[in-house]
């Protein structure tokens, strides 16, 4: 079974700056981790391949400096993985993120499952998922917070605001992760070796051979045209006195204000 796993580097805090030129993150100088998310899109992959055989190839989309989180996957069992950047890419909105992460996935080939962490924890949108289903023409279930049983294809259980679905799903297929699937491991120290010294190719656009409209700022759908905190306006008062000359002075103030 050819598991592919989509893996994304987000700031490790909250504290961020935005770049007010570009309107995009400041990364430089910043902790970046691997999105707490798609640590359990990854466990599961390695679950599966575990129970099922095959390989877990994990992939990214990001600068030279996400090669550190994917060789964090493999040390956490992934078999390989393949790191697409290129500057091209930069900027790119969730839909020309999905363009570029298919365009890979079709040149690794033969894939049998496509799982993702529910949602990245800086974007927040939880569109990779369903958009990458829709270009590679394959289907697609989201929150999935188990998988029952696979053979040719897939028993899932999928969490909803009454409680869970049941789900047959056939394969290829993409899904999307919620926490409650599972409890991601630890690194072993043999996959910790093994990370040390695995070689992680790079593919840029030229070697993806996609379509330079549909990638970073110039293929995305959608921009941020300005970022802005909004400015705290601190209104109101605490009234005193006892309970019934604070109604009394409150319903005064609302009459004079014309609420009531």
């Amino acid at each position: 079974m050819n598991i592919v796993v989509c893996l994304k580097q987000v700031p490790g805090t909250t504290e961020v700056k935005i770049d007010p030129q570009t309107n995009t993150l400041i990364r430089e100088g910043i902790l970046n981790i691997l999105n707490p998310f798609d640590a359990y899109a990854l466990e599961e992959g390695v679950r599966l391949k575990e129970r099922c055989g095959g390989r877990v190839t994990a992939i990214s989309m990001g600068p030279p400096q996400a090669e550190e989180m994917l060789r964090e996957a493999i040390s956490l069992g992934a078999d390989e993985a393949v790191l697409l950047s290129d500057k091209a890419f930069a900027g790119a909105d969730t839909l020309a993120t999905s363009y570029t992460l298919a365009r890979a996935i079709e040149k690794l080939g033969q894939t049998d499952l496509i799982i993702c962490g529910r949602q990245t924890f800086d974007g927040d949108t939880g569109q990779v998922g369903p958009e990458l289903a829709e270009m590679l023409g394959l289907p697609f279930v989201a929150y999935v917070s188990k998988i029952e049983d696979i053979n040719k294809g897939m028993h899932l259980q999928r969490m909803v605001e009454e409680g869970h679905e049941i789900i047959e799903l056939p394969l290829p297929a993409v899904i999307t992760v919620v926490k409650e699937i599972n409890v991601p491991r630890l690194p072993s120290l043999r996959g910790l070796a093994k990370a040390k010294s695995a070689p992680i190719p790079v593919w840029t656009a030229e070697e993806l051979a996609i379509d330079m409209d549909k990638v970073g700022l110039k293929g995305s759908a959608t921009r941020v045209v300005k970022v802005f905190s909004p400015q705290r306006v601190n209104r109101g008062e605490i009234l005193q006195g006892e309970p019934e000359e604070q109604v009394k002075n409150l319903i005064s103030k609302l009459g004079d204000a014309g609420i009531v």
